[in-house]
């Protein structure tokens, strides 16, 4: 016997609906309030450029904002795998970004708060391998971090009052 029943399934919208739920990129959702009106910060490091670059990915680049993104990026290098005459094999990049959406008619912030992850990267080869990892590691993480500051953004409440 199936435990599938086609009512659960048709039910399905109206749970949906009432529980208040609305899709991101629907006309009027977060994610068409947001299509382009947001001017991020400029970066100060490479790594934050890697994070505005992406963000603006995401979001699309404003020619007429209507809000300002404030980002501050922090990365800190941790060891992993360390050995018993103290060689590290495996490190660890943790990045965390504080940020805050600012409407720019208003000077009100709308939203603010902090994304943090992590990502990893192998130290065992030569200098210029384990360079190229931590130089890919640290690109991974930024994309990593712009993706969950834009889920961020878009799950928000509603932006349109």
């Amino acid at each position: 016997m199936s435990s599938f029943n086609r009512r659960t399934l048709l039910m399905l919208p109206l749970a949906l609906a009432a529980c208040g739920f609305s899709p991101v990129y629907a006309p009027g959702g977060n994610g068409d309030v947001l299509d382009g009106k947001i001017e991020v910060s400029a970066p100060d490091s490479p790594n934050t450029y890697l994070l505005v670059r992406n963000l603006e990915g995401n979001l699309g680049r404003a020619a007429n904002p209507e809000y300002k993104l404030n980002v501050s990026l922090s990365t800190r290098t941790q060891g992993q795998a360390i050995t018993a005459d103290n060689s590290i094999l495996r490190y660890a990049i943790v990045g965390r970004v504080n940020y805050a959406l600012i409407r720019v008619a208003t000077g009100d912030v709308m939203s603010s708060g902090d994304v943090s992850n992590f990502v990893g990267y192998s130290a065992t080869g030569s200098t210029v391998e384990t360079l190229a990892s931590e130089k890919d590691a640290n690109k991974r993480l930024m994309v990593i971090l712009a993706d969950q500051l834009t889920t961020e953004l878009y799950s928000l409440p509603d932006l349109t009052t």
